[in-house]
């Protein structure tokens, strides 16, 4: 085995990277166990408060998560069962559809954030200058269009058909 490149900084980006993403995933999880969502839950129901009209295409949603369509799918279903999301029917295409946020959603949402914007300033953002906050999200944003070009999809969106 060439070891040559063992401490290449890359893999040391790369490492520190996972460890930081599974800690405060580790983190974070209690806050939303407690609420009755899982990683994915929460995800979901952010990105839909955060979305215009708090809707998104569920083609959108997934390509925002990371899920495949049928992922999407199913934590649509889960959630929609919950009373925290809604599907809604587009008026002007009939092959797509959108999930809505509920007021259900919203409030367990709410129950959530105070705790949650705790635990991110505990652990991560309160850690960091606003210079270095600043410069951390523009780089990050950097690299997510690169690698996950599709986590915006939808954003942009200001008037989606609904019915």
């Amino acid at each position: 085995m060439d070891v040559k490149h063992i401490d290449d900084p890359r893999l040391t980006a790369m490492g520190l990277l996972a460890e930081v993403h599974a800690g405060l995933t580790a983190r974070m999880q209690p806050v939303f166990s407690a609420a009755g969502l899982s990683g994915i839950d929460f995800e979901t129901v952010i990105r839909l408060a955060r979305s215009p009209r708090q809707a998104l295409r569920m083609t959108d949603l997934a390509a925002q998560t990371g899920l495949s369509t049928s992922g999407v799918t199913r934590v649509v279903d889960r959630l929609e069962r919950e009373g925290l999301v809604t599907r809604q029917a587009c008026a002007t295409d009939r092959r797509a559809s959108y999930a809505a946020l509920t007021d259900e959603g919203r409030d367990r949402l709410a129950s959530v954030l105070p705790q949650h914007l705790q635990d991110i300033e505990d652990t991560f953002t309160g850690l960091l200058s606003q210079d270095e906050l600043t410069a951390f999200l523009q780089t990050l944003r950097k690299i997510r269009d690169v690698v996950r070009p599709c986590a915006t999809a939808g954003a942009e969106e200001t008037t989606p058909s609904l019915n």
